[in-house]
């Protein structure tokens, strides 16, 4: 079968026909398998979410739209009577059939917390199923990220990852993106890598104070984390008696960093300044490294945050705000480039923080995804549904006729009283209201992630409008169409915040 690095070598044939688009490519296979390889506390967080969470991959499976592309879509739960349909109900009719043709589920089912990698390199059934749609043809593998168990599984399909090899995994930590943005010359908050224990920790908070007197709150990350877990906010003043230090600061240290949280913390991880100024918003960047190394940055968006501490990722919207919408794509390509240069591939996420201080934003970088994240399907969902492109030079997504697109998209609106709820009841809501996608005029609500009802009596959704405002109030009218179709209890809105 040969080495993983031989089997790379065709995935710039199958990057070329993909990425050709609007059925000018060459006939080939795109094998969309939500591979969650996680541990510690981002497999803890999401658990018994890990099914439901794959089918936002659904969304990267409307590239079966374009005739020249079938797309195989391997997940561990298979979507429920009638999904697959409503996808293809968001295509014009004389495109549904043919979409419908092109798309092959392929089912390991597993309900177990492992990666959907290791459940089909358990399921040879499930393997040749895949084989025999590739046939030979250029094809790609998506996965969330890239372990060894995803390259195993690349192996037996024999089919290429668009993605950084295992072996670079480590330049995607938190310390070592610090180590790249400085590289770059791109500011960061002030703060220290390579932390490692609760003394380091505290050493750590003293430079901190050292550089930025007066910080009130400070964030210790996991190197290895994601989506915002394994991030922690620790209070280091006393409005009454000032700075915490000696035993204070060690006692409030003890108290919010727990004994599991620091055996993580082993393995290393950094201490930032929490960033604070008159407005504070949390803007990303996405790029994508082609075979030959050649950057593309394909969004920006703003973050929704909340959970504990506001640093878990629950929404976004694209574009990120016109400000520093252009210094957050500069600042992702830049990365991106050094990034590629050392042999990433695929797609690559920043994270940033803007502070206003009066009228003046600044941004600065806080960590590099060398996988596909929160922000990642819903893009996934828009390219496919309305031709366009991001124009980093303009902060804004266009289409081919100058008309611009924006969304507002979340996977968490969450009530205990939607469990159970039909995901069909619900597409016939949005219907019914008339705010879902028209493929005619390009804008509407689209719906992901329905098997979450199930699950947690979550589902997710993509707002799409011509303008951020438009689509934003079409994203509050979804939230009160699904409220309204609960079996129990009263109308909700949307808590845009619920993780």
């Amino acid at each position: 079968m040969g080495s993983f690095e031989q089997l790379q070598q065709g995935l710039g044939a199958a990057w070329d026909a993909r990425h050709a688009g609007g059925g000018a490519g060459t006939g080939h296979v795109l094998v969309v398998m939500p591979s969650f390889s996680v541990q510690g506390q981002l497999l803890e967080h999401y658990g018994a979410r890990f099914g439901s969470m794959e089918h936002r991959y659904l969304l990267l499976a409307l590239a079966a739209r374009d005739p020249s592309c079938e797309v195989v879509y391997v997940s561990s739960l298979a979507p429920g009577p009638g999904v697959v349909d409503y996808y293809a109900s968001l295509l014009p009719c004389a495109e549904r059939a043919g979409f419908l043709e092109r798309l092959h589920l392929v089912t390991v089912a597993d309900a177990s917390w492992r990666p959907t990698a290791a459940k089909l390199l358990d399921d040879p059934a499930a393997v040749a199923r895949v084989r025999a749609v590739v046939r030979g043809r250029p094809a790609m593998l998506e996965v969330w990220n890239v372990t060894a168990t995803e390259e195993e599984a690349a192996l037996a399909l024999g089919v290429p990852i668009d993605g950084t090899p295992a072996g670079l995994r480590p330049l995607g930590f938190k310390s070592a993106g610090r180590r790249l943005f400085h590289a770059a010359g791109i500011e960061t908050p002030v703060g220290c890598e390579d932390v490692r224990g609760l003394d380091d920790v505290t050493r750590a908070v003293e430079h901190i104070r050292g550089r930025r007197p007066g910080t009130e709150r400070v964030v210790v990350k996991l190197d290895d984390s994601g989506a915002g877990d394994g991030n922690v906010t620790v209070g280091i003043r006393d409005a009454r008696t000032g700075d915490l230090t000696g035993e204070r600061l060690s006692r409030a240290l003890a108290q919010v960093l727990s004994p599991s949280y620091l055996g993580e913390l082993a393995a290393g991880g950094v201490v930032e300044e929490l960033v604070l100024g008159d407005e504070v918003t949390s803007p990303s960047g996405q790029a994508d490294i082609a075979p030959d190394g050649t950057v593309t940055v394909v969004s920006t968006h703003e973050q929704v945050l909340g959970g504990p501490g506001g640093q878990v990722y629950a929404g976004c919207v694209l574009p990120a705000r016109p400000p520093y919408a252009v210094r957050v794509a500069r600042a992702t390509a830049a990365v991106s480039e050094r990034l590629a240069a050392l042999g990433a591939r695929g797609r690559v996420g920043v994270d940033f923080v803007a502070r206003r201080d009066g009228d003046r934003w600044s941004v600065l970088a806080l960590e590099v995804n060398l996988r596909n994240g929160g922000t990642t399907h819903p893009l996934a969902g828009l390219s496919a549904l309305v031709r366009g492109r991001y124009d980093a030079a303009g902060g804004c997504w266009v289409t081919p006729d100058g008309e611009q697109r924006c969304y507002s998209s979340t996977d968490n609106i969450v009530d205990p009283h939607w469990l159970g709820l039909d995901p069909l009841r619900v597409v016939g809501a949005v219907r019914s209201a008339g705010i879902g996608f028209d493929p005619a005029t390009g804008t509407g609500l689209v719906l992901q992630m329905l098997s979450g009802l199930a699950v947690d009596g979550r589902i997710g959704l993509t707002a799409i409008g011509c303008t951020a405002a438009a689509a934003s109030e079409l994203a509050e009218q979804g939230g009160l169409v699904i409220g309204g179709c609960a079996t129990a209890g009263p109308q909700r809105r949307w808590r845009g915040a619920a993780n």
